[in-house]
């Protein structure tokens, strides 16, 4: 089993909270995680897909009263959203006789629609977790290529072959669309978002663009907003918004999309293998996404992270603004010998960055300039995490 980076967060989070929801898409290990909790905490685990588990729920506040002394995991919770209001009541009770934290860790496989359940029932008594794909963190240095090749999906990561962990890919995007999407969202036909997801997986990293995504597809722009709002809430999509800032210049204020794992992204473009996808248009936004999501599950909480552009040529992929408002500007790009373009320099000083980042598929760092340094993903991760 990989040993995922999140467990101390998720274990600190029910130290301090009564109840935690773990977020991820669907197949990423939230059930492993919390199954593994389970067994070293004399936790009840609850699969609400299963009618015997959900049947144990139907005085839930009986039974959940009866066991508020140990931490109770449900799973597929979306499925019994009139249980947020009653966990409430049973989280309050047992407050009031001292069993304030670790009653519950709920996981989840799309965003918005438990937020917006938990949120309305549980506001100061719940806690969020993303638990994303695997990241290079978690695997062992030489394994890097391959994680990029078939993603994070442990299923997929640890396929026993090539092949094998394509047919699982494959076998997912179709569990999404004639299961989860149905599930989650309005009716929309199969095929139909299947070319949508598609075409952004050819325009990875670019400016989202809903009048040419819809022209493509013969619907609106609007039509185009939820479908990548539906593929964002499944947590399967990025979108990066533009960042912000009065520096006096026209910024490009749409956001940048990302498929979020690279081994979808492979999946949906028919990359079977490495050597398949360095000779691929997209080899370039794959990396760049891959870089994107790395850094971002590793990065400090509350750090808010953007894109930049302006109209006169000023760029940058990456601006994350730290906790207490430092800013670093990442660039990022496959050769060691990349160097950093004069629209980064001029980012650099727009945003009056605190640190410049040129993000290459090697390993070792060096400096460039003055505040810029050249540097191999796994050390940028492990800049991020001592920050």
């Amino acid at each position: 089993m990989i040993e995922r980076a999140i467990v101390p967060a998720v274990r600190a989070a029910l130290g301090r909270q009564a109840a935690v929801a773990l977020l991820g898409p669907r197949q990423v290990g939230k059930t492993t995680l919390a199954l593994e909790i389970a067994r070293q905490s004399n936790a009840i685990y609850l699969d609400l897909q299963k009618v015997s588990d959900r049947a144990k729920l139907i005085d839930p506040s009986a039974y959940l009263s009866q066991v508020e002394d140990r931490l109770v995991i449900l799973d597929e919770v979306h499925r019994t959203p009139d249980l947020f209001p009653i966990l409430r009541g049973v989280i309050d009770e047992g407050r009031r006789r001292g069993h304030r934290t670790g009653r519950f860790l709920i996981l989840g496989s799309a965003s918005t629609e438990l937020l917006r359940q938990s949120g309305e029932s549980l506001a100061g008594r719940i806690s969020y977790l993303d638990m994303g794909p695997v990241h290079p963190g978690e695997v062992d240095p030489g394994e890097d290529e391959r994680l990029w090749v078939r993603g994070g999906f442990p299923d997929s990561f640890l396929a026993r072959s090539g092949a094998d962990s394509m047919e699982w890919r494959q076998d997912l995007i179709r569990t999404y669309l004639e299961r989860d999407v149905p599930q989650f969202g309005p009716r929309i036909p199969a095929e139909t978002l299947r070319r949508f997801w598609t075409m952004l997986a050819h325009g990875q990293g670019g400016v989202h663009n809903a009048a040419k995504l819809g022209a493509g597809l013969e619907i609106s722009g609007q039509t185009v907003s939820r479908y990548t709002d539906l593929l964002v809430d499944l947590l399967l999509v990025r979108r990066l918004a533009s960042y912000h800032v009065d520096v006096g210049k026209r910024l490009v204020k749409s956001p940048k999309v990302y498929i979020r794992d690279s081994g979808l992204l492979h999946a949906l473009l028919g990359i079977g293998d490495r050597e398949a996808l360095l000779g691929h248009p997209v080899v370039g936004g794959s990396w760049e996404g891959f870089v994107v999501e790395s850094l971002l599950a590793v990065a400090p909480l509350r750090t808010v992270p953007g894109h930049y552009r302006t109209s006169g040529g000023a760029e940058v992929d990456l601006v994350l603004e730290l906790p207490g408002g430092r800013r670093w500007v990442v660039e990022i790009k496959r050769s060691p010998g990349a160097v950093p373009s004069r629209g980064f320099h001029e980012a650099f000083r727009d945003l009056e960055a605190e640190r410049g980042w040129i993000v290459h598929a090697g390993s070792g760092r060096h400096p460039l300039s003055k505040g810029m340094e050249a540097i191999g993903l796994r050390d940028l991760m492990a800049e991020l995490k001592s920050s």
